[in-house]
């Protein structure tokens, strides 16, 4: 989860600037400007670079997947400008980031036997959807915990509470998996 929690951790920052300064200013410090009034997946696909670096690795390769999912879950929500966003808002995309990202490492580690997925493909897109609901549930508990604590996350928090949703979400998925396997 190495490149996924440094990019939660630089989105976050990113949210976290935009909510104190404003977006434009928020832009303007990673000379982005020519992006503020943009719609935000316009905005946030200028930032894409700056959120995933891109070196060719499957871990930032996950991260990057994760951001476009984020990016398109925000159209569907509705979420269109950032100068916008209310607190509550920046919070889903940070929690919509880090449920994708934890889900891709975990179908990740599925493909690599580190985990067996149900033989059953209905079974498996039922489990699919309950770890979902799981690692998004988990991972909003984990930033309203961390934000009742202390309203300004430090990069080693974010990376705790991502740690601790994954090996959660890890340990679900290995016991439905075990729970299918004995049937």
């Amino acid at each position: 989860m190495g490149a996924s929690r440094g990019s939660g951790a630089r989105l976050l920052g990113f949210l976290a600037d935009v909510q104190a300064r404003g977006a434009t200013e928020a832009l303007r410090s990673l000379d982005l400007e020519g992006l503020a009034g943009r719609p935000i997946d316009e905005v946030f696909m200028g930032l894409a670079d700056y959120i995933c670096p891109n070196a060719g690795t499957v871990d930032e390769g996950i991260a990057r997947e994760a951001f476009i999912e984020t990016i398109v879950d925000l159209s569907t929500l509705g979420v269109t400008d950032l100068d916008a966003l209310s607190p509550d808002q920046m919070q889903t995309v940070f929690e919509l980031y880090a449920t994708h990202a934890i889900e891709a490492r975990l179908c990740n580690d599925i493909g690599t036997k580190l985990v067996t997925a149900p033989a059953d493909p209905q079974v498996a897109l039922r489990v699919q959807s309950q770890l979902r609901d799981f690692i998004r549930n988990g991972v909003s508990d984990a930033l309203t915990a961390a934000r009742a604590e202390t309203p300004n996350l430090t990069q080693d928090r974010v990376h705790a509470f991502v740690d601790t949703v994954y090996e959660r979400a890890f340990g679900i998925l290995q016991a439905l998996g075990d729970a299918e396997a004995d049937q």
